[in-house]
C-alpha cells in the first residue's frame, strides 16, 4: 500500500466523518422542526378554544384545529323562550313524590323572531326531605333542526346545564351543552354550545 493509497483512505474516512455529522444535523434538524411544529399545534387550539369560550350574546361559529383531519365547530345560539303551556301529573300521594311529572311547552325566538317550538318534560326521580330532584328532557326547534337534551335538575332550580344528546336537520349528531336562566319567568332563555 503507498502514499496515495494512504491518502485516499484518510480522505474516505474524513468524507464518511462529514456525511456522518450531515445525517446528524439533518436529524437534529428534523426533530426541531418537528417540536416546532407541535408547539404550533398546540397554540393553535389554545387561541382556538379561547375563541369557542367567548360570548358575543349572539350566534358565532368557531374553527379549531387539534390535528390536521380533525376539525370541531363550536355554535352559539342565544334563544328566548316565552312559555306558553304547563301542566303538573301529581302521581302517587298528594304532594311531591317519586313519579310526578312537569310537562311544558313554549315558542322558541331567536333574534326578535318565532324560530320554533320548544318543549319537555321533567320527571321526579329523588326525594330527600323538601328537595327534589327531577329527570328533564328538552327537544327545541331552533329554525333549521332541533336540539335534544337531558340533566338532572333540582326542583324549583332558577338557572340549569344540560347535556346535548343529538339533534335532526341540521344540528344531526350535534352534541355540547345548553344552559337554561331565568327558568319559568317571562325572562327565561337558553344559550346553546353546539360542537359538530
Amino acid at each position: 500500500m503507498g502514499i496515495g493509497n494512504l491518502r485516499t483512505a484518510d480522505a474516505y474516512r474524513q468524507g464518511l466523518g462529514n456525511r456522518r455529522n450531515a445525517s446528524g444535523r439533518r436529524a437534529k434538524l428534523k426533530k426541531f422542526l418537528g417540536v416546532s411544529l407541535a408547539a404550533a399545534a398546540v397554540g393553535v387550539c389554545a387561541v382556538g378554544s379561547a375563541d369557542a369560550n367567548t360570548s358575543t350574546g349572539q350566534s358565532t361559529s368557531t374553527n379549531t384545529s387539534t390535528t390536521a383531519s380533525e376539525k370541531a365547530r363550536v355554535d352559539v345560539v342565544d334563544i328566548k323562550l316565552k312559555n306558553e303551556q304547563h301542566a303538573v301529573t301529581d302521581l302517587g300521594p298528594a304532594g311531591p313524590s317519586l313519579g310526578d311529572y312537569n310537562s311544558f311547552s313554549g315558542r322558541a325566538i331567536r333574534d326578535g323572531r318565532e324560530v320554533g317550538l320548544g318543549a319537555g318534560s321533567c320527571k321526579t326521580v329523588h326525594i330527600e326531605g323538601d328537595k327534589a330532584t327531577t329527570q328533564c328532557v328538552i327537544t327545541v326547534e331552533i329554525g333549521r333542526g332541533s336540539v335534544t337534551m337531558q340533566s338532572l335538575a333540582p326542583k324549583g332550580g332558577s338557572s340549569l346545564d344540560m347535556a346535548i344528546t343529538g339533534g335532526t336537520g341540521a344540528y344531526a349528531g350535534a352534541r355540547g351543552t345548553a344552559h337554561y336562566w331565568a327558568i319559568g319567568t317571562p325572562d327565561e332563555c337558553m344559550r346553546v354550545r353546539l360542537l359538530r
